[in-house]
């Protein structure tokens, strides 16, 4: 029987499979968190749903599902084919296609996310950004912070709920290591994740979750062609 999958502060999740893919390997994490049945395909194979690409060892299906997830997040095609803006995989995976891939099972059904551009907010600007991921996470779903350089976003985090003492966990796909995250580390610029210390955009939550009768699309599917 499939058992949920958690991560805390202090836990070691799956590392990303490729340089590229630390968005990918975010998103892949996000639902395992959310999906019993997934998480344990890619911890042990079973079940194996008609689709999902093949793997011998946990690090070979998530890598597998990494370039399912690539597929859709850089492709024409999104999730439930809705229509997307192409980016290269050369260069990792786009804010745009990370938000259709959240909202396509790597959360609860119906819930909605927004991009929220946060490089060159002032401290006070800062301390609202992290406030509101604080908020909008604390339901228990997943979030990503695109961080790097002064000059250019250079990685991906999953941002997790903390621990209610206005803290976040993060998962770094870089280390696989969870971590906390204090407000101070993000307004000053110190979050020493896989190296990098400024942040970009975060793709949370916006608060509301739409209400429709839908299938929720549980097993790994092929990415498009």
């Amino acid at each position: 029987m499939a058992t949920t999958f958690r991560l805390r502060a202090g836990d070691t999740g799956p590392v990303q499979q490729s340089p590229v893919t630390c968005g990918s390997a975010c998103l892949t994490v996000a639902r395992m968190l959310v999906d019993p049945v997934f998480a344990s395909w890619v911890r042990t194979g079973e079940p194996h749903p008609p689709g999902s690409p093949h793997g011998s060892s946990p690090a070979e299906r998530f890598a597998a599902y990494e370039r399912v997830v690539m597929g859709r997040t850089n492709g024409l095609l999104a999730g439930r084919h809705r229509l997307n803006l192409p980016w290269p995989r050369a260069l990792g995976t786009p804010p745009w296609g990370a938000k259709h891939e959240l909202e396509y099972g790597a959360s609860r059904a119906g819930t909605q996310y927004v991009l929220d551009t946060v490089r060159g907010l002032d401290e006070y600007g800062l301390v609202e950004a992290f406030d509101r991921l604080v908020d909008c996470v604390a339901d228990g779903e997943p979030g990503l912070l695109y961080i790097g350089s002064r000059l250019l976003p250079r990685h991906v985090v999953l941002i997790l709920p903390g621990d209610g003492d206005r803290m976040l966990d993060v998962y770094d796909p870089g280390t696989g290591r969870v971590d906390h995250l204090r407000r101070d580390a993000l307004v000053q610029h110190r979050m020493g994740l896989s190296g990098w210390d400024v942040p970009w955009v975060a793709v949370r939550p916006n608060g509301l979750r739409r209400v429709e009768a839908r299938e929720r699309a549980v097993a790994p599917s092929p990415a498009p062609a």
